[in-house]
């Protein structure tokens, strides 16, 4: 109930924490000591969080743990110090904020902004009627051009698409079906919607969702070995 602010169906959190409990129980370990609750708590809370991160935006929000730290406490932080107000932050609340979550200025800056604001078109006309028709997108600039670097990430992008192109081979049509519009679509499809469409449980769906991803990611290493590529996450 902890994550019922950001805006995601209620029922998808809870199915994205089974997730993270199926997970715990597959890899516990009683030989070492811990409790199954407490290890299963960790798995709960990062599925949960994954799929946030993956379903709040169309624009991917943090990379770094740093950076999800920051998204997930940022509101908590400014509660805190009063900060409640919308736009911008007060530069002195910014580097109270950056100092208590460990990151720049500059992240907090840009991850209040967008967490106000949601996304935006970069379509949608700036100025009011009469000003012209500039969009958002026209006041974009790039100022840090490297086309020696854009072309490297670009054939490791497309090296890393034929991957996951040869990869899919392991699955059958189902799992291709429902790994794709599971993880691989701008807006995932609920649990719920390929529940009725194919006429099985959500657990059922969940369990195909999970075994397809991680039939993927073992085939991805293994042509990744074979080719000489870096791992493949």
């Amino acid at each position: 109930m902890g994550y019922r602010g950001y805006g995601l169906p209620q029922a998808e959190v809870i199915s994205e924490a089974n997730v993270g409990l199926m997970q715990a129980v597959k890899r516990f370990d009683p030989e070492k000591g811990f409790r199954l609750a407490t290890y299963a708590m960790w798995w709960i809370r990062a599925s949960i969080q994954e799929y946030i991160l993956r379903s709040w935006s169309l624009v991917k929000l943090g990379t770094t743990s740093a950076q999800k730290k920051l998204f997930f406490n940022l509101r908590k932080a400014k509660a805190k110090i009063g900060a409640l107000e919308e736009g911008d932050l007060h530069p002195d609340n910014v580097k109270q904020i950056a100092t208590d979550l460990g990151v720049t200025e500059d992240e907090v800056i840009s991850m209040n902004r967008r967490m106000s604001g949601g996304d935006a078109s970069l379509n949608a006309t700036v100025g009011s009627e009469g000003e012209g028709t500039m969009q958002w997108q026209d006041w974009l600039e790039d100022e840090d051009a490297d086309q020696a670097g854009d072309y490297a990430e670009r054939d490791e992008l497309e090296a890393r698409r034929e991957l996951l192109a040869q990869a899919f081979d392991v699955l059958n049509e189902r799992e291709r079906d429902i790994l794709t519009q599971r993880r691989l679509s701008d807006r995932p499809v609920t649990l719920e919607e390929l529940s009725s469409q194919y006429d099985v449980s959500r657990e059922r769906i969940r369990q195909i969702e999970v075994r397809a991803f991680e039939k993927l990611q073992k085939k991805m290493r293994d042509l990744a070995r074979e080719k000489g590529m870096l791992a493949v996450a």
